[in-house]
């Protein structure tokens, strides 16, 4: 059933990360992406405490590279440094904020998809159009894990199609800020169906190259009513009440 989220399992070393970004990585640059795919990825949740010393302790590093790490995640809105709980914790986002960010966020990805109408090359499209087969197949399958993260890459597919470095930049950016109450929003009953044939539309309107018809879809796709929100931050607090 669609609804049952799979677990995730959280790591506790580092993971070689510096030998993939190259050389001149850091480890302050290597502890910051292992917390931050912690965070987006809803393992570490708002408001969970980032202690220090503790973090050094579990991954083996001096308390210097984790304050590096945690400024770092503070400056693109993942951390909180200063929380009203005292003391550094993941960000929580208001309930306003939230709606607004939603409500950005479905504008960008429009005009991704209204620039891939008019500018995605025959190769783009075709990426784009073998990830909405593999997501179709997926759903069959069960593999709710496996959907998530094609799904990920059927929306880099297509901020890649627009050509517009800084609108797919800063598009990429604003989901990964939102992208742990997307998670829950996902795997709620009839999302993933729903899914594949929003992304469905999107296809169709950029291969008949109709840069309005893939603008309203793709808006129609991301769009979240404020009751469909209010809903999922009422689920998350009902599971930190549960886990208190």
């Amino acid at each position: 059933m669609e609804h049952d989220e799979p677990e995730m399992v959280e790591p506790t070393a580092l993971r070689g990360r510096e030998r993939q970004r190259g050389k001149g990585a850091t480890l302050s640059d290597e502890l910051k992406d292992t917390l931050e795919d912690l965070i987006v990825s809803g393992v570490m949740k708002p408001g969970a405490r980032l202690d220090e010393a503790e973090l050094a302790e579990r991954f083996k590093v001096s308390r210097t590279p984790v304050r590096e790490a945690l400024k770092a995640l503070a400056a693109t809105g993942l951390v909180d440094l200063r929380s009203r709980q005292g003391g550094v914790c993941v960000a929580r986002i208001s309930l306003p904020m939230l709606i607004e960010m939603f409500q950005m966020m479905a504008v960008m990805e429009g005009l991704c998809a209204k620039f891939a109408a008019r500018r995605a090359t025959e190769a783009q499209k075709l990426r784009m159009s073998r990830l909405h087969d593999e997501l179709t197949s997926i759903l069959a399958s069960g593999d709710h894990s496996r959907f998530y993260d094609v799904n990920q890459d059927f929306h880099d597919a297509l901020y890649e199609a627009s050509n517009t470095h800084y609108l797919a930049e800063q598009t990429r950016a604003l989901r990964k800020r939102v992208r742990v109450y997307r998670r829950y929003v996902t795997f709620q009953p009839g999302r993933m169906t729903a899914t594949i044939g929003e992304h469905g539309a999107i296809l169709d309107a950029i291969r008949r190259n109709d840069p309005e018809a893939a603008f309203s879809s793709a808006i129609d796709h991301v769009s979240l009513l404020e009751d469909d929100i209010v809903d999922l931050i009422a689920a998350l607090s009902e599971q930190d009440a549960g886990g208190a």
